[in-house]
């Protein structure tokens, strides 16, 4: 499996069902820099992701960073069962976010941005940079260090970047060849 979505990929569309918060958004604009935090209800790790996804966009804000929160791997019966589960869960666990929350069942979301760069697992962090290039790929964690970097446009060709790509997609290969029979 090889992965076609990386630094300096154009970004896909967002292509969601729902949008359980905030206002929805069809198009990412350009001079924005977005981060879009694919998550799951079921992931014990991406309630303080979130959490903290809001903090650097209220942190970045005036900077022109917008959060976006994507659910794409609920379970569930039927679309409306796993977007009620979603909802539910957000209203839960993170009740006065200023995020917007969106919900993808189609899967065209999964394909799209999580298949495309061989990211497995969630939560899954994507920054999309001004030009509405993919800037970076990874583990919200990472964002503290990376953020300010795509910020000032000395990320994506730093070495670091490269360094960082190169480590993700070899994983992803890796962890890909694994799940072959």
């Amino acid at each position: 499996m090889t992965s076609y979505l990386g630094i300096d990929s154009p970004a896909p569309p967002i292509n969601v069902q729902h949008w359980l918060r905030g206002d929805p958004l069809s198009n990412f604009q350009l001079g924005k820099i977005y981060i879009l935090d694919f998550f799951a209800t079921t992931c014990g790790y991406c309630r303080p992701a979130l959490t903290y996804l809001e903090q650097l966009q209220e942190g970045y804000r005036d900077m022109g960073v917008e959060a976006i929160a994507v659910a794409s791997r609920e379970e569930a019966a039927t679309a409306d069962d796993a977007r009620a589960q979603v909802d539910a869960w957000v209203s839960k666990w993170l009740p006065y976010s200023k995020i917007r929350i969106a919900f993808d069942y189609s899967g065209e979301m999964d394909e799209h941005w999580m298949d495309a760069s061989l990211s497995f697992g969630v939560p899954q962090a994507f920054v999309v940079d001004r030009d509405g290039s993919i800037a970076f790929i990874g583990h919200p964690d990472m964002l503290e260090d990376v953020l300010p970097k795509v910020i000032d446009g000395s990320w994506r060709a730093s070495a670091e970047a490269k360094n960082a790509e190169k480590t993700r997609i070899a994983e992803g290969e890796t962890y890909a060849a694994e799940l072959v029979p």
